[in-house]
């Protein structure tokens, strides 16, 4: 049953500690359109539908898991602030939670439609890859490929769709520097997925975490991922010669305090999500976010500097 105080519970599980992530992201790109003259209005439209199609992602993840969680017979066996909790304790049903899901489809897709009718085809099949991505998550993750998932949706699919609304075109510099931004989105994904390495294994989803099967591998991969986004930062640097940008490693600080606060979490024996989970997983999402901070700084100023000349 459906209840308006419901769809407000559900609503508020989007997980909006990680918006910051598209915001950043967006941004990002925002500003490198800009210094090609990109339309303004499509921006902010696409940063919208976006961040839509963001929270509903997040959300129809938690409608598959709690689908396959809740007829596990091990699921009592774990503390009741596990993932799902929201519909486990009945502070919302999974009618609110698709509901939540179909509205912010709808808001996304509308805003979609108004892009393609400014924009023609290729936002089309921008979106229609978006909406395949969004609905074919929670399959990807089982499979393992999640962190891939998320890499293509929050990476070259989100830079070069709103670079491609803003400037009716599509750029190699902006495909190098998505894929910088994206192992950092990735490497939040990855942290994740560490995190709930018991909930996905009683889920049954095989993780890359997963198929490495121990977390202390997994902690290798953690340094190889974020090792990725500082090398296509340089790249990017170098191609579009943007060298404010490489501010950015001032970032490494906080990628290793995070994987050091990653290691005191694997140590302890307590698996639920209490305070310490929390603030690992919004550690990670805010590194992202000060890392595409930093280099949309560095595009700033690097555009004040071109209208000024």
């Amino acid at each position: 049953m459906i209840s308006f105080k419901g769809i407000l519970e559900a609503a508020k599980h989007s997980r909006w500690y990680s918006s910051d992530m598209t915001v950043f992201s967006c941004l990002a790109c925002f500003l490198y359109a800009l210094g090609a003259d990109g339309n303004v209005l499509n921006g902010l439209l696409a940063f919208a539908g976006i961040l839509f199609a963001h929270m509903a992602t997040n959300l129809y993840d938690d409608f598959d898991d709690y689908k396959v969680l809740s007829k596990d017979p091990r699921f009592d066996e774990f503390a009741p602030d596990v993932k799902c909790a929201y519909l486990r304790n009945g502070t919302a049903t999974m009618a609110d939670l698709f509901c939540v899901v179909v509205i912010y489809c709808v808001l996304a897709l509308l805003i979609g439609g108004f892009l393609f009718i400014r924009c023609g085809w290729p936002v089309l099949a921008l979106a229609a890859l978006g909406g395949i991505i969004v609905l074919s998550y929670p399959k990807f993750s089982r499979a393992g490929l999640s962190e891939i998932a998320v890499g293509i949706a929050f990476g070259p699919l989100l830079f070069e769709g709103m670079y491609f609304v803003m400037t009716k075109s599509f750029s190699l510099n902006v495909f190098i520097l998505s894929l910088a931004i994206s192992m950092f989105t990735i490497g939040v994904m990855y942290v994740h997925t560490i995190l709930d390495f018991e909930g996905d294994r009683v889920a049954g989803k095989k993780t890359l975490v997963q198929r490495l099967g121990s977390k202390s591998l997994a902690m290798k991969g953690f340094v190889f991922v974020y090792a990725l986004g500082y090398l296509f930062l340089t790249l990017f640097a170098f191609m579009s010669q943007i060298y404010f940008c490489l501010g950015a490693f001032l970032t490494i600080p906080f990628v290793v305090m995070l994987y050091k606060a990653l290691q005191a979490y694997n140590a302890e024996t307590h698996y639920s999500r209490n305070p310490a989970y929390l603030r690992v997983l919004t550690g990670a999402a805010k590194t992202m976010a000060v890392f595409a901070f930093f280099i949309s700084i560095g595009l700033f100023v690097n555009l004040m500097f071109s209208n000024a000349i």
